[in-house]
């Protein structure tokens, strides 16, 4: 049976990659995203990775429900959420960046769990993942907002990696840094040799991690061979961080 997964912000970070990991396994991939209640851009998107399904809710339920109504069940979700790091000394930092940056990175994921939850529990089985940040694990400074926001998160996966382990569903976050993405290394950062030698200066490995490295460890967190791995805080980061 095709496992049934829902990628959050599908169209960011490492979404539309992992999607393309997960349809080469021969799972029925659904994809929600702020742009997708534009039909064109659901339509593009569709078309840029064949096989994925984008849906227009935009509310967690509804997103879960469609999945159900489709399916029959949900197995696995992906919270893929992506927000811009907010730069900036701590005494200059806003409330309006705060709330902004946690509620795209934290209540949202919170609300998109809570939405799947029920589901997983009635058929005793689910797969939770966080696509986060190891900026918690290092800390950034003048990062302050995004590394608090990611931290958060990253605990809410290891605290609910335990909550719902006896309904037979594992949570596992993977803590990114330095993955090739538009979304935190555009293009016109990358090109300029200055910038991009200072970048790869702080990585151990002397280079970006590609999307696909990312999406291979998504799909084998997602798939069944890791249905003993459960609680775990992964650092993705060419060796800049590790777990504590």
């Amino acid at each position: 049976m095709a496992r049934s997964i829902l990628i959050t912000d599908i169209a960011h970070f490492v979404g539309g990659p992992s999607a393309r990991a997960l349809l080469a396994e021969g799972a029925h991939v659904y994809g929600v995203d702020a742009s997708f209640s534009d039909a064109a851009a659901r339509a593009a998107f569709e078309e840029k990775v064949p096989g994925v399904r984008a849906l227009s809710a935009q509310k967690p339920e509804e997103a879960v429900a469609a999945v159900i109504e489709a399916e029959g069940r949900l197995d696995v979700l992906v919270n893929n959420d992506a927000w811009p790091a907010v730069r900036g000394p701590v005494d200059e930092a806003t409330d309006k960046d705060m709330h902004e940056t946690f509620e795209a990175l934290v209540f949202k994921s919170f609300a998109m769990t809570r939405a799947a939850v029920p589901q997983m529990k009635r058929q005793k089985a689910g797969k939770i993942l966080f696509l986060s940040s190891a900026a918690p694990l290092n800390g950034i400074p003048n990062y302050s907002i995004y590394a608090a926001a990611r931290g958060a998160a990253n605990s809410l996966a290891l605290t609910l990696a335990k909550e719902l382990a006896s309904h037979n569903i594992q949570v596992n976050a993977l803590a990114f840094n330095f993955i090739e993405s538009p979304d935190y290394f555009p293009a016109s950062l990358l090109e300029d040799p200055k910038s991009r030698e200072k970048i790869l200066g702080n990585i151990p490995l002397r280079r970006l991690g590609k999307p696909e490295e990312a999406a291979a460890i998504v799909a084998f967190l997602a798939g069944p061979t890791s249905d003993f791995i459960t609680g775990q805080l992964i650092p993705v980061a060419g060796g800049w961080a590790t777990a504590r």
